[in-house]
């Protein structure tokens, strides 16, 4: 069932439920720049389970308004709080990917964790996505910046290219088409504002906050969020666990989905 929940600026946010009518609710959050659909091999299974499984398109991505301004952590980490407290989510599974992690971070700190009971951080862009003088991990400043500029000259093929080095195995050409459809589905200027972000923000005192037990999915061969942030991480948050998928580049929830979701699950259930 899918609606949208209109937040304190008025900008809609698209928000698709599975299984409301079942009590253990996983929010997802997704990366830049797809949407809640990138969950799709989750919601395929995870409700056949006895899950209720929400995605809210990021504002700016897939079916959410998309507003010029509003871009940084601090608005977006309030969207997801207003998403929580409209479901009137208790004790719920927080799921993020990508910017979607770093968003989830943000709400643990600037939310104090409200009505999260379990925390999962899947590839997250955290606690800094770009090298910086006292954090020598992640990628440069510049590759962002050049991904800014393809936003701005050529975004399609911006996305083709990032599209490329998402996945460490093989898709077919239908799935990389199809990937590269979710991106489309974004407008070009919140594309290249929330990668502004990455160079803007940084997590560090919100990994320290974070107080629920946590789950950290990273694939060892990440080329997007290198496989070092998510060990940091590890060492960061206080009752983490890590679990490397081995054969995975950015993409863990597709390219070992079976496992993937075993591995939620049993966090879940413990």
């Amino acid at each position: 069932m899918g609606y949208y929940v209109t937040m304190k600026d008025n900008v809609k946010i698209y928000v698709e439920d599975l299984n409301p009518q079942c009590k253990g609710a996983i929010l997802f959050l997704h990366g830049w720049p797809g949407n809640h659909n990138l969950f799709e091999y989750q919601f395929n299974k995870l409700p056949q389970l006895g899950f209720r499984c929400i995605g809210m398109d990021t504002r700016g991505f897939g079916k959410s308004d998309k507003p010029f301004y509003g871009y940084d952590y601090d608005t977006l980490s309030d969207d997801v709080r207003g998403v929580v407290e409209a479901l009137g989510l208790k004790n719920f599974i927080l799921a993020g990917h990508s910017t979607g992690g770093a968003m989830a971070a943000r709400y643990m700190k600037r939310h104090k964790g409200y009505g999260v009971a379990k925390l999962v951080l899947i590839a997250a862009a955290a606690p800094s996505l770009i090298k910086r003088p006292n954090f020598p991990y992640g990628v440069t400043k510049e590759a962002i910046l050049q991904i800014i500029d393809d936003t701005y000259k050529d975004r399609p093929q911006m996305l083709k290219n990032f599209g490329d080095s998402f996945f460490f195995q093989h898709v077919s050409q239908a799935f990389a088409d199809w990937f590269f459809q979710l991106g489309l589905e974004a407008a070009g200027w919140s594309t290249a504002a929330v990668a502004n972000s990455w160079i803007r923000e940084v997590l560090f005192d919100d990994l320290l906050a974070i107080h629920v037990p946590t789950l950290i999915i990273h694939g060892i061969h990440d080329q997007v969020v290198p496989f070092e942030l998510g060990q940091i991480q590890h060492r960061m948050i206080r009752n983490s666990q890590l679990v490397p998928f081995e054969f995975s580049g950015h993409g863990t929830f597709y390219e070992q989905k079976d496992q993937f979701n075993e591995v939620l699950v049993r966090f879940i259930e413990s």
